[in-house]
């Protein structure tokens, strides 16, 4: 059976995708392929499922859950806060990280690779947690 994660899946509406772990398109998933029980699922959910074509794409069936969503660590506050200046180079800096990893594949209709923008993902979070501060 093929696996993959949730991209996203909107509980009120009843369906979502997901990424196939083989790299293949995105997989169409309705509330009825769910297994009993189940009404929500969360970004990043593992899943083994079983595709039917259907004139409007792949599609997801009897799908079993996996494991459970991963869980994001919440960013500990830092002891001191940062001055303006170290702030603004960090933001400068994040920015230009940005421009040049993530947003040339975005530019060719692509999504940027997974494992690079996990990391950025925590960096962009650190510095929201600081501006929160």
């Amino acid at each position: 059976m093929p696996t993959g994660r949730v991209k996203w899946y909107n509980a009120e509406k009843g369906f979502g995708f997901v990424s196939r772990d083989d790299g293949g398109s995105d997989v169409f998933l309705h509330r009825d392929a769910l297994p009993d029980g189940v009404t929500e699922l969360k970004a990043g959910q593992k899943l083994e499922y079983g595709i039917v074509d259907t004139r409007r794409g792949v599609q997801a069936m009897s799908v079993t859950l996996v494991e459970a969503p991963q869980r994001v660590k919440k960013a500990e506050p830092p002891v001191q806060r940062r001055s303006p200046e170290e702030l603004h180079g960090l933001i400068e800096d994040m920015i230009k990280v940005l421009e040049d990893q993530v947003m040339p594949p975005l530019r060719r209709g692509r999504h940027p690779d997974r494992k690079q923008t996990a990391k950025i993902a925590e960096v962009v979070h650190a510095v929201a947690s600081e501006l929160e501060q």
